[in-house]
């Protein structure tokens, strides 16, 4: 007797194990979609990211599409999926440490379609006083009717010759 509850003990605990994670709170709402973007790619150096939930953000064919100049100066856009996104970022993510703060949100919706420019700063630690980078992600969004799906990310970053224009940064 004792081996058949020690065997259905074991079942259940492996059953439950295998139960996909429930992200509804994630993606509920447009807020608590960038939020939850800027959250799963944002951690200390060693800390590992939540690769299923940012997965889970992205409707299917989403793409996250870079801006910024090729090695002979041309600018040009690079295209990934999330999972590329993954491959590409995942392990430099890991080994720096990177964090992703929303400073600015403009937002335009129509229908269950959205449009979000969002300016960000990017630090290695969350106790670096100056950011590593700024910029701009412009985040198309839509709604089933059930929850928010990223469609699109499409980023650049501040450079001299393209600072953030004033619109774009926190009002005082």
């Amino acid at each position: 007797m004792k081996n058949i509850i020690g065997i259905i003990f074991l079942f259940t605990i492996g059953l439950s194990a295998q139960e996909p994670k429930d992200y509804t709170k994630n993606v509920i709402t447009i807020d608590s979609t960038i939020a939850s973007l800027y959250s799963v790619i944002s951690g200390d150096k060693g800390e590992a990211r939540n690769w299923e939930l940012f997965k889970h953000l992205f409707q299917k064919d989403a793409k996250l599409i870079a801006t910024g100049k090729t090695p002979k100066g041309k600018i040009s856009t690079k295209y990934l999926t999330p999972d590329d996104y993954i491959k590409t970022s995942g392990k430099w993510l890991v080994e720096n440490g990177f964090h992703e703060i929303e400073i600015h949100r403009e937002t335009q919706t129509f229908g269950n379609i959205a449009h979000v420019f969002s300016t960000y700063e990017a630090y290695n630690s969350k106790d670096d006083e100056k950011p590593l980078m700024r910029g701009i992600n412009s985040i198309q969004l839509f709604n089933d009717g059930n929850r928010w799906w990223i469609v699109n990310i499409y980023w650049k970053q501040e450079s001299e010759q393209t600072p953030i224009p004033e619109s774009y940064l926190p009002q005082e």
